[in-house]
């Protein structure tokens, strides 16, 4: 009790009355960094709404973010300190964790030991693994999940800009007259900038907006113009914009001669790709090329957004650089509504870029290769060593610990094994490891079945520190609630695990001493060398720490107040001050399709989850939209091999394998599918799509990539399928898992629904039902047709239901919320429930909006009644009225509905 005491005793700002208090934090997921205002009473968050004031979103949020609520009970996480699956006090964990430490590099050396840390750390938590790391183990092998995100977008800025800066900010968004979007699904992945950018374009129409992605996603429902190019070949495109800029008068000489080198190397590469080649490159129509390099030549503002459908690749610095090198030849850049705007995907990728969380980095956007730079930052830490060479990145580190060079690996906050490559080798080289530690607030997932420490580590509600958002705007994460059992701040932990190494340097009792040295960091002898500067925020007491709002950096005596333009004076941070071109030679991916494995595979995420779901699974409400991992397959494609919606497909690889049901849809290329990186072992048998990709990196900036895999797709059959529903989970549902050759799981409003399918049809189903869920009660059941229908009771309340059959039984959800909610169920309802039946006021179909719990078939027969626009939806239903997630796949159905024959229409009035 005196340890629980003791992590619970620091300065936090949860109210210790009674009294409701309100707390003004961050929302959990994307880099867009939404703030949000959090009511507390008696100690627990009750509600949660955005924040009006805060300037990434003016109270705006997503429906993830609008759940958060709803995602922090207790269920699977990880309170006390673990050793070989053994409870144990945090002196002994912390203990042991240094010993080992201290063991393995006193015996094979400081490159034996790595940190795997995380975007959804904290800046305070980053800064403080970066020091231990780098400056007193001496090794630059810390490394994080962000690599798989935006190390792409971070080289081809540091290469043009001589540091990682991103010149843009959200008003450019808004303010500009053309936006390109490539390799982004904003409506999903971003949701609340592209609200942002729909009302730009409905109060600005002569406003333009192109997407250019291989796929037709939600973001196109925007969109005046699709190019629909072949994957991979997003570079070609940039150089072809380039090579038209130059032969149309839309070069700015002007800025180029007075703030640029490199230009004309960078247009001799780039004068091969004439529309007409990059028509046959990009397999897209050269007069659509045309329409849109006329767009961005002839526009005076212009901005290219751009995110993982860049980055993921194994040329991707060199496709972000051919979109710097349009904006600099045009001079679109570091003006209002102008410029290349890489943005990210975690709450604070940004953070951790600025602290040197990158293996290639040192702190405070100082270079680790540089000699005066790692004197500069071992002189400030006072630090007994520095490193003075690159560490591992993240896809090399796992291969270094498969061949035992690193022996030790402590991961923070991620889930390797999950959105890493080619996940059977991540799995071997983790089961050999010698120590696998990992910080974590969840008790299990597919990466803590290999630990052999466990740390429990606070989540977002109980985290307190800051962030940094895509726009450089720093905001504080404020906790709302106390630390659950003896879970530690990640920033605490590793202070504790520095001092039992014996390492000075780590005496912080706060949160704000850990920013304050940061800060000071940034400015110590910066002399205007970096634009990562915080001097301005440097002597920050803990109460104005406390206080701090929302501020992009710099902040300095030239801006005090922070800064949101930078590089406007044409000033940057490389040797000669000016923004350097390089010449893209463009590279198709390296994993490429053949006889064996004729499908390109692409994947990204869905619009209502988040990573791997450890937090988003949790919310009913976040997997009505899409309950399960898809194949998304172009019709010709399904015809040839046979198969229709929720059929099943086998995805084979060079690497793995994996098995989803099949969604068609017209908005891939034909030869292409998509799937959705969320599922894992913790809620598919065979969901996890990075088992499908190699580990293929960039050979700069080593992110994988993870948009052009190539596979093999064969239809895939069971004997017999079961959908299982109830109320609570309880350990015996581990046998469902393990009786069945192929599961599913999801989170509902009652409880938890399991879809199981065998390879050889189960003898007794009721005796596998009673078996399987070790629930007692009166059991009832009725079969027909090869199908069962099963149902326990327990004083007369559903608390069991499973449907067996030779395909997947569908069940209505709606109409399964409302038995199971029953305290005591009609005969009439049990018979209904044994013959499978749903009462047709429940038959909504599949979810559209999440908020409102709106099914598609209500909405397409409001459609047909004259809402004819979201916004007559949504004074009709309510969809699309709260967080606005849904807004895209509404004007979808309505786009449906007015290009659909008339038989079609007739089926949606009576649907």
């Amino acid at each position: 009790m005196s340890e629980l005491m003791s992590t619970s005793s620091l300065s936090l700002p949860v109210s210790q009355t009674d009294e409701p208090s309100l707390i003004q934090s961050t929302c959990a997921y994307c880099g867009v960094g939404c703030g949000v205002d959090i009511g507390v009473a008696d100690g627990k968050a009750t509600s949660l709404i955005g924040s009006a004031d805060h300037p990434a979103n003016y109270g705006r949020l997503c429906v993830k973010g609008s759940n958060l609520l709803n995602t922090i009970d207790l269920t699977n996480r990880l309170l006390v300190p673990e050793i070989a699956g053994e409870q144990v006090s945090w002196s002994q964990a912390t203990d042991y964790v240094a010993q080992q430490f201290n063991d393995i590099i006193k015996k094979h050396g400081k490159n034996a030991v790595a940190f795997y840390v995380s975007g959804q750390l904290l800046t305070e938590d980053y800064y403080l693994a970066n020091k231990l790391m780098k400056g007193y183990i001496g090794s630059g092998n810390i490394d994080t999940n962000s690599r798989l995100c935006m190390s792409s977008a971070v080289s081809a800025y540091k290469r043009a800009f001589g540091e990682d800066v991103v010149p843009c900010t959200y008003q450019d968004l808004e303010q500009t007259d053309l936006l390109l979007l490539t390799g982004s699904n904003a409506a999903w992945t971003h949701p609340v900038l592209y609200q942002r950018i729909e009302r730009a374009k409905k109060i600005n129409p002569a406003m333009k907006v192109v997407v250019i992605d291989p796929r037709k996603t939600a973001t196109c429902e925007i969109a005046d113009s699709l190019i629909q190019l072949k994957p991979g070949t997003d570079a070609a495109f940039f150089n072809g914009l380039l090579n038209y800029l130059n032969d149309h008068d839309g070069l700015d000489t002007d800025y180029i001669t007075k703030f640029t080198e490199g230009f004309q190397q960078t247009l001799k590469e780039a004068k091969s790709w004439s529309v007409d080649a990059v028509a046959e490159y990009c397999q897209v129509n050269s007069q659509e090329l045309v329409v849109v390099y006329q767009l961005f030549c002839q526009s005076k503002k212009a901005v290219t957004f751009y995110s993982m459908g860049i980055n993921q690749s194994s040329s991707g610095v060199d496709k972000c650089q051919s979109i710097i090198n349009c904006h600099l030849a045009s001079g679109k850049m570091a003006k209002v509504g102008c410029g290349p705007f890489s943005i990210t995907g975690q709450p604070n990728a940004m953070g951790g870029r600025e602290v040197g969380g990158l293996a290639n980095q040192l702190a405070a956007h100082m270079d680790i290769d540089n000699p005066l730079h790692q004197e500069k930052v071992q002189r400030f830490w006072q630090s007994p060593t520095i490193a003075t060479e690159q560490g591992t990145k993240a896809v090399e580190m796992f291969d270094k610990i498969a061949t035992g060079e690193i022996k030790a690996v402590w991961i923070m906050a991620t889930n390797p094994m999950v959105s890493l490559p080619d996940r059977a080798k991540i799995a071997a080289a983790m089961k050999q490891c010698q120590l696998v530690v990992v910080s974590d607030c969840v008790e299990e997932n597919d990466t803590l079945a290999f630990a052999d420490v466990k740390l429990p580590a606070t989540p977002w509600l109980e985290k307190n520190g800051t962030v940094t958002n895509s726009e450089r705007r720093i905001s504080r994460q404020r906790n709302a609630a106390m630390p659950a059992g003896l879970a530690k701040h990640d920033w605490q932990i590793i202070r504790d695990v520095a001092q039992a190494m014996d390492f000075d340097g780590f005496d912080f009792e706060d949160v704000s001493d850990v920013f304050k040295e940061y800060s000071q960091l940034t400015s110590f002898e910066n002399n205007g060398e970096r634009l990562l500067d915080l001097s301005g925020l440097s002597q920050l007491t803990a109460q104005q720490y406390q206080q701090l709002a929302p501020i992009q950096w710099p902040v300095n005596n030239e801006f005090p107040q922070g800064c949101a333009r930078v590089y406007a004076d044409g000033k940057f941070n490389t040797d000669s001050s000016k923004a350097q071109f390089y010449p893209v030679t463009p590279q198709l991916p390296i994993q490429r399709t053949d006889a064996e494995y004729p499908f390109v595979l692409n994947s990204g995420r869905m619009r209502d989850q988040w990573h791997t779901m450890t937090r988003t699974g949790k919310a009913s409400k976040l997997s009505a939209h899409t309950d399960k991992p898809y194949l998304y397959l172009h019709p010709s494609d399904a015809n040839k091999l046979s198969v229709q919606d929720d059929d099943m497909l086998s995805i084979t690889a060079s690497t793995g394998q994996a098995i989803t049901h099949v969604k068609v849809d017209n908005k891939q290329r034909a030869g292409e599918c998509f799937m959705p990186i969320h599922w894992n072992k913790s809620f598919a048998s065979h969901g996890n799509v990075s088992a499908l990709y190699q580990g293929v990196v960039d050979p700069i900036s080593g992110q994988a990539e993870c948009k052009q895999g190539a596979v093999q797709l064969t239809k895939k059959s069971f004997k017999q399928y079961v959908s299982v529903h109830r109320l609570t989970s309880e350990s015996e549902v581990n046998e469902l898992k393990a009786s069945a050759d192929f599961w599913l799981k999801n989170t509902t409003a009652y409880g938890e629904a399991y879809q199981a399918a065998f390879d050889e049809p189960i003898v007794d189903v009721m005796f596998w039902c009673q078996q399987t869920s070790g629930l007692s009660g009166e059991w009832l059941t009725f079969q027909q047709d090869q199908q069962s229908y099963i149902v326990c009771l327990q004083a007369g309340k559903l608390c069991y239901l499973a449907y067996s059959s030779n395909a997947w039984p569908k069940i209505e959800p709606s109409w399964l919320e409302h038995v199971f909610s029953v305290s005591s169920l009609e005969f009439a309802t049990v018979q209904s429930l044994l013959l499978g039946i749903a009462s047709e006021e429940f038959n909504q179909g599949k979810q559209v909006c999440s908020c409102f719990a709106v099914g598609e078939k209500t909405i397409n027969q409001a459609i047909t009644q004259g809402c004819t626009s979201v916004e007559k939806l949504g004074e009709k239903l309510q969809c699309g009225t709260k967080c606005g997630s849904c807004k895209p796949e509404l004007a979808s159905l309505i786009n449906q509905y007015k290009t659909a024959p008339i038989a079609v229409i007739t089926d949606l009035a009576v649907g």
